[in-house]
């Protein structure tokens, strides 16, 4: 019988753990309730079950999407699954990987494609990085010096223009990360010569700093470092990724090999909670509240105002840009199930970016890596459980907006052939 299955059986008691604690944890005083309802976080009075609970390190980078794993957390969901989760900042990407590998974190939020980037080289090596479920959709942006101001928002044209009259130095998180893959994208989108562009690696929380002091012209991060650039008038957003492709997959619930194959039960239940969470995270009357939490020091550590407007799908563009709105491809964290179910097409459309910007010479294994990194199994047997409908679309094209082309995941070697 699955533990949490005889745990409810024997109908013992779960305590989520008390809101004033949790939020004091976040620096809060006299604290309102976290959940919508709360019944779903239970009473303080609650017993606690007298199983042990089962320890897990997730680790986290101060960016907004880690916010289904923060409040799966705060508003007790992984306590009542009987899991202790310490969910644990981390300096980089970089960081995050090698803790991963080195059994340091059982599992992390991660970018998408960093799996893949290790088994194709790029970014590491070997295939020991597993995808257990996408965390989130959306919500990330190319942000340019204010001295480009000129460009707009999302002119292929006036960018290549402004590219071309410098030897401009851009910046992303980690090479074939999802950021880097949107930069590069949109580069070759603006038609640029990407030979003449200096593409760096900078850890998210330090783009803005970066590019105060002139490190770099540009970066393309997730929020709310694009916000921050708009408020403190460093930087404008001149594009988001949901308008360079709606509902892309951005970051993921990594976990190692070793905790997938030896506690399966508790990923299962991990899973479980997280989903729980972004559920949660979709009702838009939440989302004040998750952008207090997840700004607390110990989290993402930026104000609450920075996080909680382009949550709400408000974005102040910045450099006297008119504001733009969206709703429903904002960030998003369920779209019912359709966020998180881990496609096999996204991994081989990020595998032929790849061969595509020449960051690999020969030809992946697409489908062999594809079918060896994600556990699309466990995401169908835990979405099951907890009554969440898998798309059926694994493995079906689809369309990248800003330009307008559709990928086929049976034939990524057209993709690589295109300018």
């Amino acid at each position: 019988m699955h533990r949490r299955d005889f745990l409810r059986a024997g109908g013992a008691a779960i305590l989520g753990p008390s809101l004033a604690g949790l939020l004091a944890a976040c620096g809060k005083d006299d604290p309102e309730p976290v959940a919508a309802d709360a019944a779903e976080v239970g009473p303080a009075s609650t017993v606690r079950s007298s199983v042990t609970p089962r320890k897990v390190k997730l680790g986290f980078i101060a960016l907004t999407d880690c916010a289904s794993i923060v409040m799966a957390k705060e508003l007790g969901y992984f306590a009542e699954r009987d899991l202790d989760v310490s969910v644990e900042k981390q300096a980089s990407w970089p960081a995050t990987r090698d803790n991963l590998l080195n059994g340091g974190l059982d599992g992390a939020h991660c970018l998408f494609s960093m799996p893949f980037s290790l088994a194709t080289g790029i970014g590491g090596s070997g295939t020991a990085l597993k995808i257990a479920m996408v965390l989130n959709n959306n919500g990330q942006a190319i942000t340019l010096n204010k001295d480009f101001a000129s460009v707009g928002y999302g002119d292929l044209e006036k960018a290549k223009a402004a590219l071309e009259s410098k030897e401009p130095t851009l910046a992303m998180t980690f090479p074939g990360g999802t950021h880097d893959t949107w930069l590069r994208y949109w580069l070759r989108a603006t038609g640029v010569d990407a030979s003449k562009v200096k593409i760096i690696p900078i850890p998210p929380a330090q783009m803005v700093a970066n590019m105060k002091v002139g490190a770099m012209d540009g970066y393309c991060v997730g929020e709310p470092w694009g916000a921050v650039a708009v408020q403190q008038g460093i930087g404008f957003t001149h594009l988001t990724t949901q308008d360079l492709w709606e509902h892309h997959p951005e970051k993921a619930l990594v976990v190692s090999e070793r905790f997938a194959a030896e506690q399966p039960e508790v990923l299962e239940d991990l899973m479980g909670a997280i989903l729980k969470a972004s559920r949660w995270l979709d009702d838009l009357d939440n989302r004040p509240k998750a952008a207090e939490v997840v700004g607390a020091a110990n989290y993402v550590s930026a104000p609450a105002a920075d996080i909680a407007g382009r949550l709400a799908g408000r974005y102040d563009l910045g450099a006297s840009l008119p504001a733009r709105s969206y709703k429903g491809n904002q960030m998003v964290f369920f779209r019912d199930g359709k966020v998180n179910s881990p496609r096999r097409s996204y991994a081989i459309w990020f595998m032929s970016q790849y061969q595509r910007f020449g960051l690999l010479k020969e030809t992946p294994p697409y489908q062999q890596l594809a079918d060896e990194i994600i556990l699309r199994d466990v995401y169908e047997k835990v979405a099951a459980a907890e009554g969440i409908d898998v798309p059926d679309d694994d493995m079906a094209p689809f369309e990248v907006k800003l330009d307008a082309v559709t990928f086929d995941p049976a034939k990524p070697e057209e993709e690589v052939k295109r300018t």
